[in-house]
C-alpha cells in the first residue's frame, strides 16, 4: 500500500488461530540552483537535494524520495536513474512492487558511473503480507536484498499489520499472525548488517503503541497514506511524541484506476481547489510541488511516484521556499479525511489498521 496505490489481492479471510509541526534542518542545494524561479525550463540541468531527518536509531534520511510502485522494467530503470541525475537520494520501492531489480539495477549504474556512492543514497524496501511467519522474515529479507544486488538496504518496512499465506489454490488468505512475533523476526535482521534501520507501515497509533510496547527496536518510522485531503495530524502528532518519523505515501491524492472511480460526492482535485491554486501562483509553483510542500511543512517525508522525467525533477524542486502558519492553516481545511487505499476486503480481520480513528 505504499507509495502509490497497490492493486491488493482480494482476501479471503481465514482465522487460523482461535504529527504537529517538527522542525527539519536547514534545506541545501547545490550552488548552482537557478534561485530566481524566472524560467522554469531549466529542470533537466538542474540538481536540488533535499534536506535530511535523523531517525531516533541516528540514520539521516533524505525527507523526500521517489516512490516506485507500478514503475516496471526499463521505465523503472529510466526512472530512477532520471531521479538521481535530478538529486534525490531516497528510493522506496517494496518486494510487492516486482520492481526491486529494476530500482538495483539503476542504483547501481549511477553508482558505477561516478554519480553517487552507495553511501549517498538511502533505499526502502518492505515485507509483503505473505512472509509474516517468523519462519519467513529472513528469506524474505535475503530475496529482496538479492533482487536489488546491493550490500545493504537503508530501511525495511512491515508493510502492512495483516499476515496472509497463499493457498494451493494461489488464492491469498489472511491469517491472524501477530505483527508483534513478525516484528521480533525483523529485529533480528539488525544483527546481519546488511539493513540500517526497520519500520512499519499502513500501522494506526494503537498497533504502534503495541509494537513499541512488545519490541526491543523502536519503529523508525510509519509510512502510510497521508496528503491533503487526509492529513493524518493526530498520527504525526502520536508518532512524534515517539520519535517516529511519519513518510507519506500517495501524498498528490492520486487514486489507481484499479481503486475504481472516486466517489462523485468527493470534492473535486486538491490540484484544481483554488486555495491550492492561489498559493502556488504566489511562489511560481505547481499545485502538486505545493502539496509537497505542505507535506514536509506538516513534518512528514513525502514519497511522489512518478515515470515522468520532468515530474520527477519538479517533485524535488521544493527546497527554496515554505509555507507560511496562515499558508499551512489554509490547506489543512481541504482535510476531508478521505482515504483512497481501504482494502475493505481485509475489513474483518482483527488486526485491519484502517478502524481506530488514527
Amino acid at each position: 500500500m505504499s507509495c502509490g496505490y497497490v492493486s491488493l489481492p482480494k482476501f479471503r479471510v481465514i482465522f487460523k488461530y482461535k504529527c504537529i509541526h517538527f522542525a527539519l534542518p536547514a534545506f541545501s542545494l547545490l550552488e548552482h540552483f537557478n534561485r530566481t524561479g524566472e524560467n522554469r525550463n531549466f529542470y533537466s540541468k538542474m540538481v536540488v537535494t533535499a534536506t535530511l531527518v535523523t531517525l531516533n536509531n541516528g540514520q539521516k534520511m533524505p525527507v523526500l524520495g521517489l516512490g516506485t510502485y507500478n514503475l516496471r522494467g526499463q521505465n523503472c530503470v529510466d526512472a530512477v536513474k532520471t531521479a538521481i541525475d535530478a538529486g534525490y537520494r531516497h528510493i522506496d520501492t517494496a518486494s510487492l512492487y516486482q520492481n526491486e531489480s529494476e530500482v538495483g539495477q539503476a542504483v547501481r549504474e549511477k553508482i558505477e558511473d561516478g554519480t553517487i556512492k552507495r553511501e549517498d543514497i538511502f533505499i526502502t524496501t518492505k515485507l509483503w503480507n505473505t512472509s509474516h511467519e517468523p519462519a519467513q522474515v529472513r528469506e524474505a529479507f535475503d530475496t529482496s536484498l538479492t533482487k536489488l544486488n546491493l550490500d545493504y538496504v537503508d530501511l525495511y518496512l512491515m508493510h502492512t499489520p495483516l499476515g496472509a499465506t497463499v493457498d494451493a489454490n494461489g488464492e491469498t488468505v489472511l491469517t491472524e499472525v501477530d505483527y508483534v512475533t513478525t516484528w521480533n523476526a525483523m529485529e533480528k535482521l539488525l544483527d546481519t548488517g546488511r539493513v540500517r534501520s526497520l519500520g512499519v507501515s499502513n500501522f494506526n497509533s494503537e498497533q504502534l503503541r503495541r509494537l513499541i510496547e512488545h519490541g526491543t527496536v523502536k519503529p523508525v518510522t510509519n509510512q502510510v497514506e497521508c496528503h491533503v485531503r487526509l492529513n493524518q495530524k493526530k498520527l504525526i502528532k502520536f508518532c512524534k511524541d515517539r520519535d517516529i518519523i511519519v513518510t507519506a505515501y500517495s501524498p498528490l491524492v492520486r487514486p489507481s484506476t484499479t481503486l475504481g472511480q472516486d466517489d462523485p460526492a468527493a470534492p473535486k482535485h486538491a490540484f484544481e481547489d483554488e486555495r491550492v491554486v492561489t498559493i502556488a501562483e504566489r511562489y511560481n509553483k505547481t499545485p502538486a510541488q505545493v502539496l509537497l510542500r505542505y507535506l514536509v511543512d506538516i513534518g512528514t517525508v513525502p514519497i511522489p511516484k512518478s515515470g515522468n522525467p520532468e515530474r520527477i525533477r519538479q517533485n524535488l524542486d521544493i527546497f527554496n521556499f515554505a509555507l507560511t502558519p496562515e499558508e499551512v492553516g489554509t490547506l489543512d481545511a481541504l482535510h476531508t479525511g478521505q482515504r483512497l487505499s481501504k482494502v475493505e476486503s481485509a475489513a474483518a480481520h482483527p488486526f485491519y489498521p484502517f478502524h481506530a480513528e488514527f
